[in-house]
C-alpha cells in the first residue's frame, strides 16, 4: 500500500514540519513534533510502523501523554488512549477576506494577555510560544484584549486559522468573524489559502465558519495516548535532547 499522502491537508502537521515550519521540527526517526511550548501538534508517518511508535515513545518520554491529532489507526500494545473527540477540517471556499481597521498585530509582549484570554474562553491549545507560528491579530477595548485569532499550521500553500476567541462580555458583536476575515486576508496576500479545525460537536462554530465561506473538507479526530514506560526491548524510553 502506498504511504504517499493524497493531499497536504490529510497530514497537515507532517506537511508543515517538513515544509514552511521545518525550522521548528524536533525529529526522531520519521516522527516530528513542534517544541512542547509552541503547540502540541506532532507528525507521525501516514502509516506508522513499530519503529515509529518506539521513536515517538522515546521522543515523548516514558509514560508521557502524547497528542495524536488526526490519527485514525490503532495504537499498539502498551499505549493507552486517554482522550478522544471527533473533529472536522474546513477549507476556504469563497471566504470574503478583508483587513480590519480595529485589528492590531499582537507580539510577544501581548502573550500574557493572550494566554489569559485563552484560559477564559478555551478555544484550544495556545502556549507561550505559539505566537511564533504566524501572525496573530487582536481587538482591544479600553486597552484590554477582548478578541483574537491567528495562524498555526502551514502546510505548503495553506495556513491554518486558530485560537479564535472572544471575551464572553463582548460576544455577539461579530468580532470573531472580523478577525477571521482579517487573518485570512493576510494568508491570501501570501498566495495561500486558509483552513481550520474544530470539534465536530461545536455546531455553532461550524455554522459561523460555513457562513463566512468555509466548507467541510474532511472529518478527523483529536486524541491523545499515554506512551509506555519502557520500549519493547526493555530499555527506558528516554527523550531526545
Amino acid at each position: 500500500m502506498s504511504t504517499v499522502t493524497r493531499h497536504v491537508l490529510d497530514n497537515p502537521a507532517l506537511a508543515s514540519l517538513t515544509g514552511p515550519h521545518a525550522g521548528f521540527a524536533e525529529r526522531r526517526g520519521r516522527v516530528l513534533r513542534y517544541p512542547v511550548d509552541v503547540t502540541p501538534w506532532l507528525a507521525l508517518p501516514d502509516e506508522p510502523d513499530a519503529d515509529d511508535w518506539a521513536d515517538l515513545a522515546a521522543l515523548a518520554g516514558p509514560g508521557a501523554e502524547v497528542p495524536l491529532p488526526g490519527f485514525r489507526g490503532q495504537v499498539p500494545d502498551g499505549w493507552e488512549i486517554t482522550f478522544r473527540i471527533e473533529g472536522v477540517q474546513l477549507v476556504d471556499d469563497g471566504l470574503a477576506a478583508a483587513p480590519d481597521a480595529e485589528a492590531v498585530r499582537l507580539g510577544t509582549a501581548d502573550v500574557p494577555e493572550m494566554l489569559d484570554l485563552v484560559a477564559r474562553t478555551r478555544p484550544g491549545p495556545f502556549l507561550p510560544r505559539t505566537i511564533e507560528l504566524g501572525t496573530y491579530l487582536g481587538i482591544r477595548r479600553e486597552g484590554a484584549l477582548i478578541a483574537m485569532a491567528g495562524e498555526r499550521l502551514r502546510p505548503p500553500g495553506w495556513t491554518e486559522i486558530s485560537a479564535v476567541c472572544t471575551d464572553p462580555g463582548f460576544r455577539g458583536e461579530g468580532l470573531a468573524s472580523r478577525l477571521i476575515r482579517a487573518v485570512a486576508h493576510g494568508i491570501r496576500e501570501r498566495g495561500e489559502l486558509p483552513f481550520l479545525h474544530t470539534g465536530a460537536g461545536n455546531t455553532g462554530a461550524i455554522r459561523l465558519y460555513e457562513s463566512l465561506g468555509f466548507r467541510l473538507r474532511r472529518r478527523t479526530a483529536f486524541l491523545a495516548a499515554r506512551a509506555p514506560g519502557r520500549l519493547t526491548d526493555g530499555r527506558v524510553a528516554a527523550p531526545v535532547g
